[in-house]
């Protein structure tokens, strides 16, 4: 079975802004899709969601516990806004708590911010991964600022080389799919909230990429596949040739947002076992076992 390290859930969802599951909800969804537990990973940056306590999580966990694993997350900017604020001891806490990450890492700041690297430093120190996700400005989005190339996330790998992250989103996985054009990553946030239609790759895919590269040269480097379906399936072949080589490094989410969200990755990943491209080994290791490992279930 699967074990999905990237979900969502409101102790009470709201009807608009993003209508995430409850827990009874999310687990009703992981019955049909054949998910044997998943990682929670709480709201806390208000730029686009409601923030929701870690405590919500914990909640959750404690009712499922065979099912539910929690995360903890701390926005960069609490306790004294400022780059020495004391971010690990809330971190500890929390992972006395249970609580196996820090994420979703998502507030709208430029990732080399300096109360960004203090999260980082923090739990780095504390010895808790990281998942984060990003965004192509600063004002008007949400998620950790880059440029094209992902620079800061370079600095960041190169900074703190016993931080574990975990790299989620379209700004990350659009670099392996090569745009034409940077904005092209992600969808632009209008002003009422709505987005632009995003522009999907178009395959074939050729060659490496940055993503490659950065695998290759950090060894503290993850990545959770659900948004990096929008680029594997646009060439069937240069995915199952991405997944083999980095099957150690790569893990199963769903980043599930809502009741009906599609787990798109899921199907896929099932389709090139099922044709033969992914071999049984690199699927267990994606699917399952990187996880157990890696968060030592």
């Amino acid at each position: 079975m699967f074990i999905d390290i990237h979900a969502h859930a409101y102790r009470h969802p709201i009807p608009f802004v993003t209508q995430f599951c409850s827990v009874d909800e999310l687990l009703i969804r992981y019955d049909e899709a054949g998910i044997e537990k998943g990682f929670v990973l709480p709201v806390v940056n208000p730029e686009i969601y409601l923030p929701q306590a870690n405590e919500d999580i914990l909640d959750m966990a404690a009712a499922h516990p065979d099912r539910i694993v929690p995360f903890c997350n701390v926005d960069p900017r609490a306790l004294s806004f400022s780059a020495n604020a004391p971010l690990d001891k809330l971190l500890q806490y929390y992972k006395d708590k249970g609580c196996k990450g820090v994420g979703e890492i998502m507030p709208n700041m430029p990732m080399r911010d300096p109360m960004v690297q203090n999260l980082f430093a923090c739990a780095e120190k504390v010895g808790l991964p990281v998942t984060t996700d990003g965004s192509l400005v600063v004002g008007g989005d949400f998620g950790l600022c880059d440029q094209p190339g992902l620079p800061q996330l370079e600095y960041t790998l190169a900074t703190f080389p016993n931080l574990k992250m975990i790299a989620h989103g379209p700004i990350f996985w659009g670099e392996l799919g090569g745009f034409k054009t940077p904005a092209q990553r992600k969808p632009v946030m209008r002003p009422d909230g709505s987005q632009t239609r995003f522009y999907f790759p178009e395959g074939p895919l050729h060659g490496e990429t940055v993503i490659h590269t950065l695998f290759r040269r950090f060894p503290n480097l993850m990545g959770e596949l659900s948004d990096a379906f929008i680029v594997l399936n646009c060439d069937h072949d240069y995915a199952a040739k991405f997944l083999t080589e980095f099957q150690d490094r790569l893990m199963f989410g769903t980043d599930i947002c809502g009741f009906r969200h599609p787990f798109n990755i899921l199907k896929l990943l099932l389709e090139l076992r099922e044709n033969g491209t992914l071999s049984e080994t690199a699927f267990q290791k994606i699917t399952r076992e990187n996880a157990v490992a890696y968060f030592n279930l």
